[in-house]
């Protein structure tokens, strides 16, 4: 009993209490205000006794905002300076920071209507650069991009079916667009245009084509010759269809019934089984 008494009373001679730290009780109005104590121990050693150590951080503060420092630039010998100077962009990349050229139109009729349709004021301008560049290199009078107005949407739903049943939220939805008119093409050139700007299409951006087609008053003698055309290549390709000339023929097939091999195959030759029949 002596041992289970004796230990707590020796840890008692080990232990050490440390001073109360002062705290220094504040009010609401007085932690509202700035604190003048020992606010960052390791700015100590900075302060001087000339200096307003606040003072000269908030100075240090405003002079720092707004101030870049320079890029540092490689360093180059005068020869290679030169060289460098010298050099230029190749046309295809020169012509990205350019406007995109445009063919003059000769008789100004239009041939379709592309109309782009995105949430993103960027993709969209991305987009309509590069159709009209691909009108370019396809030989297409283009005019735009030309902006229509701006489509709003706007929806009133319920925040919730529980709890904020009875309070709404709003919705709106702004729908930009362009339009570009292509000039004078080729109808089959305006299908590879719009095949071209469908397979590279950009994400977030929409697209809607209105096409014209302009022909004569005969449109039967055309619709004629078009189907002479048509069955002149369909012939062609069934001159790929028919009878091989390697197949097999009647003769073939009865030499190949009365083949013995043919007959070992089917079990003909093997003799006749007396099963079911009583001596």
């Amino acid at each position: 009993m002596a041992s289970y008494l004796r230990s707590p009373f020796g840890l008692t001679k080990r232990l050490r209490i440390a001073p109360p730290a002062p705290v220094q009780a504040r009010t609401v109005y007085q932690s509202r205000q700035p604190w003048h104590g020992n606010q960052s121990v390791p700015l100590e050693h900075q302060r001087d006794a000339s200096v307003d150590f606040d003072d000269f951080m908030s100075q240090t503060a405003q002079e720092a905002r707004g101030v870049t420092l320079p890029a540092r630039e490689p360093f180059y010998s005068p020869e290679i300076q030169r060289e460098l100077e010298a050099l230029r962009l190749p046309r295809s990349i020169h012509l990205n920071y350019l406007k995109p050229l445009k063919r003059t139109p000769t008789h100004g009729v239009p041939a379709a209507d592309l109309q782009l349709r995105s949430y993103s004021v960027r993709n969209l301008e991305f987009f309509a650069d590069f159709a009209l560049r691909a009108a370019y290199y396809l030989d297409l009078p283009a005019r735009g991009p030309v902006p229509l107005p701006k489509i709003t949407e706007r929806w009133t739903v319920p925040r919730s079916n529980f709890v904020h049943k009875k309070s709404q939220e709003n919705f709106e939805r702004i729908t930009l667009r362009r339009l570009i008119q292509i000039q004078d093409g080729h109808p089959e050139v305006v299908q590879i245009w719009l095949g071209f700007l469908q397979k590279y299409a950009y994400y977030g951006v929409g697209m809607k084509a209105n096409v014209w087609e302009y022909s004569s008053l005969d449109v039967s003698k055309e619709m004629d010759e078009q189907a002479e055309q048509a069955k002149a290549s369909i012939d062609e390709r069934l001159k790929l269809f028919g009878r091989r000339s390697d197949r097999v023929d009647d003769a073939d097939v009865d030499g190949l019934i009365h083949d013995n091999i043919f007959k070992g195959a089917s079990g003909s030759l093997a003799p006749m089984g007396t099963y079911g029949k009583s001596n």
